[in-house]
């Protein structure tokens, strides 16, 4: 099993940055894919970025330019660096993690950008 935990959210005026963390724990070595969705309540969650075991990257076109995802596979963290915020970004972040097949998620982050 891989246990997801995050942390960086917080509370950020437009144009400001954010930098989340995901650091994984458990069967690490065996994990493939990670990356962020983010979801607002009511709404269905939707897909930020993600990074490959080989670093290859992907993002939506909403964060695309603005955000950086990075893996770090020795310490088995994904991290997020969010520029050029806007309050449209404000939503929960949750990480995953794909291992065997399967997906894991943190618990999530709230990230809030004020206008």
């Amino acid at each position: 099993q891989v246990q997801l935990v995050e942390s960086g959210g917080g509370l950020v005026q437009a144009g400001g940055s954010l930098r989340l963390s995901c650091a994984a724990s458990g069967s690490t070595f065996s994990i493939n894919d990670m990356g962020w969705y983010r979801q607002a309540p009511g709404k269905q969650r939707e897909l930020v970025a993600t990074i490959s075991s080989g670093g290859e990257t992907n993002y939506a076109g909403s964060v695309k330019g603005r955000f950086t995802i990075s893996r770090d596979n020795a310490k088995n963290t994904v991290y997020l660096q969010m520029d050029s915020l806007k309050p449209e970004d404000t939503d929960i972040y949750y990480c995953y993690a794909d291992w065997r097949f399967t997906r894991h998620w943190g618990q999530g982050t709230q990230v809030t950008v004020s206008s």
